[in-house]
C-alpha cells in the first residue's frame, strides 16, 4: 500500500549485450551475453548520518570538576575487553543529566560511531518506556530499517549491529536495572552511562561503576547565581544571595530559577528573592526529601513572574502527556497563531522554565513538568477540555493529512474534528511526513491512551490508530501496532462505529501475523468477517478473507489460506475493486509458488503486476515482479526471470525498500543455483545476507545456512 508512482516494464526483449569498455553502476545481473571488457561496482551504499543525540549542556553550567574527574576514574578503571557502563546518581534537580552531557560531549571524539540517548521516563505523565521501544529507537539510528518484533531478536540484532563500535550511549531517567540491562550490548568500544534517582545497584553484575552527584558546594551556587542572572547584586548583598542558594537547596535547577527571576527584575535587590523564597518556609518543609521542596518554591515564584498569556501557555502544556514540545504544538493547544506559540515558548525559555532540545523542540524538567501539570488545575475545567480536544484533534488532523501523502490508496474513513480550529501541521512531501510520524510516534500513543482512557473521546481513539496505519506500514512498530489496535478496537466499540471496529480488526489482525501470533490474528479476521457479513460490506468481506489467508499461510495451512485468498478475489471482482483483486491474485500467486505450480504461479502473478502497475501502486507491482521472475525462471525462462528480477530489484532501489532488495537477490541467487551456477548463486546469496543482517537475525541465519550448506557441497538449506 504504497504512494502514487509509474513502476518502469520490467520485460525486456532481444539479445543482453554490452560490449567496449563499459561501466556498469548499481545492480546487475547477467541474463545472456555480455562481452568486452567490463567493470562491474556495486553502487555506494547511502550510509545514515552518525547520530549525535546528546542534549545541549546549560549555558550556565558550572563547577563539576570533581564529579568530571570522578567520572573519568570510574571509566579508566573498568576493562576495555568489555563495554563501560557508569550509573549516575542523585536527587531530582541535582544536575544530573546536564553533568553526564557535559562530560559526554566533551569526550566524543573518543566515540566517532556516535552519540545516542534515550528518556526512559520513569517520571514521565506517560508510563516509561519499555526497552524495546528504546531498542527500536537505537537500531533505527544507526540505520536499520525494519526492527523485529520480539525483545529478545531486537536485543540480538543491536548487539550484531553496534558489535565494533565506539559509542557513548546516555540513558537518562531509569528506574530499575531490569530496564537498563536489555539496552547494553557487549561491544568493548561501547561506553554507556545510566542517570537515575535510585542507586540501580542491581546493575553491579554488569560490572556497573557507580557515582552519586550531591548538590553544588555554596560557592559554586553563589557563582551559579550570579552567571545567571543576579551578576553583581550578587557581591552586593553576599548574604543575601547565601540565603538564597540555601533556601534552594543548592540544587542547580532551583538556582538557575531564582537567577532567572533575578534576570527578569533587574531593579530587585537580592535580600527580595531571599524574602520571597522564605516565606512561609519551616523547618519540615526544608527538610523534605530530595529537596523538592526547595524546586517548588522556586518554580512559584518563577511562575508568579510570568505574564497572562505565557503563564496560561505553561498550564495548558502542563496537561499534556507529552515530555517535548513545539511551535505547531503550542499554537494548537492554546488556540493561537504560530508567530505567537513561538514566542510564548521564547518567554519560558528565558524563564528557565523550558528547555531547548533540538530545533523549534522544548522540554520540561521533570519536576518542571510536574508544577505545571498541578499548576493546570487552576485553568478552568472548559479551559482545560478545549486544550486537550485541541491537542487530540491536532494529532489527529496531521496524522491524517500524513496518511493522505504516504498511503492514498488507503480507503480512509470519516474522521471527526473541526479544521477550522486547529491547523495540522505542514507535511509537504512524503518524506516531511514520513519523518513527522517517527519523531511523534510515542506522543501519537500518548493520545491514543489518552483519548481511549477518557470515556468520551472514543471516536478520536479509533480514528488516530487508523490514520497512524502508515506508520505502522512503512516503520513497522510491532509493539504500538497491537496495543494500538487493540485500544483502537474497544473505543469503535463503546463508539457504536461498526466501520471502524471492521478497520481495527482488519488492520489489527495484520499487527498480529506480523508479530507471529496467527491463532489470534484468525480470532480478529473472522470477528471482521461476520461484521461485514452482518452489515453486507463486501469490500470488507473480501479485506477479512484476505487477512485469514494471510494468518493460515503464516500459521502453515496453505490449503486452508488458498481457499480463502479465493473467495476474497471473488468479492474483490463482483464489485469491481480492481487493486484488491491484483492483490488477490498476488498471493494466490505467492502460494502456487510455495507449492511448485510455476506456470499458474507466472498467470496469477503476471496479471497482479499489470494491473498493480495501472493502478499507481510500484511498491507492490514491485513485490510481484520479483515473484514472477521466480516463478518464470522456475518454469523453463531463466533468462526472462533473471530480467524480471533485475527490473523488480531496481525498482526496490528506487522506492528505498530494503527488506525487498535483499529478498530479491535471494531470490536471484535461488534463480542461478537452480541452473547451475554456485558462484553467481553465492554472489546473490551474500549480498541478500549483507542486507539482511541491520533487518532481520531471521532472514540472516536462513541465508548463513544456506551458505554453508553450498560450501559443504550439500545444496541449499
Amino acid at each position: 500500500m504504497s504512494g502514487p508512482g509509474e513502476h518502469t516494464d520490467g520485460a525486456w526483449s532481444g539479445r543482453n549485450e554490452i560490449g567496449g569498455s563499459a561501466q556498469i553502476w548499481g545492480a546487475s545481473v547477467q541474463a545472456a551475453e555480455i562481452r568486452g571488457g567490463v567493470h562491474v561496482h556495486q553502487a555506494p551504499q547511502a550510509r545514515p548520518p552518525v547520530p549525535r543525540q546528546l542534549l545541549s549542556v546549560p549555558a550556565h553550567f558550572t563547577d563539576r570538576d570533581a564529579d568530571i574527574a570522578a567520572l573519568e576514574e570510574l571509566r579508566d578503571a573498568r576493562r576495555t575487553s568489555v563495554p563501560q557502563l557508569v550509573v549516575v546518581s542523585g536527587p531530582a534537580g541535582v544536575g544530573k543529566t546536564a553533568l553526564v552531557s557535559h562530560w559526554l560531549r566533551g569526550i566524543a571524539e573518543e566515540y566517532p560511531d556516535g552519540q545516542l540517548y534515550a528518556d526512559l521516563g520513569a517520571q514521565g505523565p506517560d508510563r516509561p518506556l519499555r526497552p524495546g521501544e528504546v531498542l527500536d529507537a537505537f537500531l533505527r539510528a544507526l540505520g536499520v530499517g525494519l526492527v523485529p518484533v520480539q525483545l529478545a531478536e531486537q536485543a540480538a540484532l543491536w548487539r550484531s549491529v553496534s558489535a565494533g563500535l565506539r559509542i557513548a550511549v546516555m540513558i537518562d531517567n531509569a528506574l530499575s536495572a531490569a530496564q537498563v540491562r536489555p539496552l547494553l550490548n557487549g561491544a568493548p568500544g561501547s561506553l554507556f552511562v545510566v542517570s537515575s534517582r535510585r542507586r540501580l545497584t542491581g546493575l553491579i553484575t554488569d560490572g556497573a561503576g557507580f557515582h552519586q552527584v550531591d548538590a553544588l558546594d555554596p560557592a559554586a551556587a553563589l557563582e551559579l547565581l550570579a552567571r545567571g542572572g543576579g551578576g553583581s547584586r550578587v557581591e552586593q548583598d553576599p548574604e543575601a544571595a547565601r540565603q538564597v542558594v540555601s533556601q534552594c537547596a543548592f540544587l542547580p535547577l532551583a538556582v538557575c530559577l531564582a537567577a532567572a527571576r533575578l534576570a527578569a527584575r533587574p531593579r530587585q535587590p537580592v535580600a527580595a528573592m531571599a524574602a520571597a523564597l522564605a516565606r512561609g518556609r519551616g523547618p519540615l518543609e526544608l527538610l523534605r526529601v530530595e529537596g523538592e521542596s526547595a524546586v517548588h518554591t522556586a518554580l512559584d515564584e518563577s511562575y508568579a513572574l510570568l505574564p497572562p498569556d505565557a503563564a496560561r501557555a505553561y498550564r495548558l502544556l502542563g496537561l499534556l502527556p507529552l515530555t517535548h514540545y513545539d511551535p505547531q504544538l503550542t499554537a494548537a493547544v492554546c488556540a493561537v497563531s504560530l508567530d505567537e506559540a513561538e514566542r510564548l515558548l521564547d518567554v519560558l525559555m528565558d524563564g528557565n522554565l523550558l528547555q531547548d532540545v533540538g530545533p523549534d523542540t522544548y522540554r520540561f524538567h521533570d519536576l518542571v513538568r510536574l508544577h505545571a501539570a498541578g499548576r493546570a488545575k487552576e485553568e478552568p475545567a472548559p479551559a482545560r477540555r478545549a486544550a486537550l480536544r485541541h491537542f487530540l484533534d491536532w494529532c489527529l488532523a496531521t496524522t491524517t493529512a500524513a496518511e493522505a501523502l504516504l498511503t492514498p490508496s488507503h480507503r480512509r474513513l470519516d474522521r471527526d474534528y473541526d479544521g477550522r480550529t486547529v491547523q495540522p501541521t505542514p507535511l509537504p512531501d512524503q518524506e516531511t511526513a514520513l519523518a513527522w510520524l517517527d519523531v511523534r510516534r510515542l506522543d501519537l500513543m500518548a493520545a491514543v491512551r489518552l483519548s481511549a482512557g477518557s470515556g468520551h473521546d472514543d471516536a478520536t481513539a479509533w480514528q488516530l490508530v487508523d490514520a497512524m496505519w502508515p506508520l505502522f506500514l512503512r516503520l513497522r512498530p510491532y509493539d504500538l501496532w497491537v496495543e494500538a489496535h487493540g485500544l483502537g478496537l474497544d473505543a469503535a466499540r463503546r463508539h457504536g462505529d461498526r466501520k471502524g471496529e471492521g478497520r481495527m480488526l482488519t488492520s489489527g489482525g495484520n499487527g498480529l501475523c506480523h508479530t507471529g501470533r496467527y491463532g489470534e490474528a484468525v480470532e480478529w479476521f473472522d470477528q471482521a468477517l461476520r461484521l461485514a457479513e452482518e452489515d453486507g460490506d463486501v469490500r470488507q468481506q473480501a479485506q477479512a478473507l484476505d487477512g485469514l489467508g494471510k494468518a493460515h499461510r503464516g500459521a502453515g495451512d496453505l490449503a486452508r489460506a488458498e481457499e480463502y485468498h479465493q473467495q476474497a478475489l471473488d468479492r474483490r471482482e463482483s464489485i469491481g475493486h480492481t487493486r484488491g483483486a491484483a492483490l488477490s491474485r498476488y498471493a494466490l500467486g505467492e502460494l502456487a509458488l510455495e507449492r511448485g505450480a510455476w506456470h499458474t504461479a507466472a498467470g496469477l502473478l503476471a496479471h497482479a503486476h499489470t494491473t498493480l502497475r495501472a493502478e499507481s501502486d510500484p511498491y507492490d507491482a514491485a513485490r510481484a515482479l520479483a515473484h514472477l521472475g521466480r516463478a518464470t525462471a522456475c518454469a523453463g525462462d531463466p533468462a526472462a526471470g533473471s530480467r524480471q528480477l533485475a527490473a523488480a530489484l531496481e525498482e526496490f532501489q528506487r522506492l528505498g525498500s530494503v527488506h525487498w532488495e535483499a529478498r530479491t537477490w535471494e531470490l536471484l541467487g535461488q534463480c542461478a543455483e537452480d541452473g547451475g551456477e554456485p558462484a553467481s548463486a553465492r554472489r546473490s546469496y551474500e549480498r541478500a545476507r549483507a542486507l539482511y543482517e541491520p533487518l532481520s537475525p531471521s532472514d540472516t541465519h536462513r541465508l548463513t545456512g544456506r551458505l554453508r550448506h553450498m560450501d559443504a557441497g550439500a545444496g541449499p538449506g
